[in-house]
């Protein structure tokens, strides 16, 4: 059985994605307001699919020019803080972010091309079974990435 993988740029195409008003009551519900800025920076997460913090920061800029890269860093915390939010490590430099509206996810990422899959995390029950029964450890896959070549690169 092949696993069901799905590029980043297609994220928008996923068959489980809530209602775009859900998060907005879920950070009500735990006590948070709803600042403009806050439903700026879900809202390019959603927009975007993955992004970065800069990445975001464009985005928003792109809408309303005030906002400023502090008040994104800080927002993406508090979203992620709240499970609003989730990041991976996709390379090097600052972390990706991406809403957990979506299906859950970890990546398989190319060294060759860069290319970036999202894989649901049923691929990953094998390893999260044997972690749990031998180890006793609960994996959270969701900040996964795992590094490779891609089919295309190895040619």
């Amino acid at each position: 059985m092949q696993p069901e993988a799905r590029p980043d740029h297609d994220h928008a195409d996923d068959n489980h994605v809530e209602a775009p008003g859900d998060w907005r009551s879920e950070l009500r519900a735990k006590g948070y307001r709803l600042t403009p800025q806050r439903e700026l920076i879900l809202g390019a997460i959603e927009d975007l699919g993955h992004a970065t913090p800069d990445e975001v920061l464009t985005h928003v800029q792109s809408r309303v020019s005030s906002v400023n890269a502090s008040t994104v860093y800080r927002t993406l915390e508090v979203l992620e803080e709240l499970g609003l939010v989730r990041h991976a490590h996709l390379s090097d430099r600052a972390p990706t972010y991406h809403s957990v509206t979506g299906h859950e996810h970890f990546h398989l990422k190319c060294r060759g091309c860069g290319e970036v899959v999202s894989v649901d995390v049923e691929v990953a029950t094998a390893l999260t079974t044997r972690l749990e029964a031998e180890l006793g450890f609960a994996a959270d896959v969701g900040h996964l990435t795992v590094f490779g070549t891609c089919r295309a690169c190895r040619g």
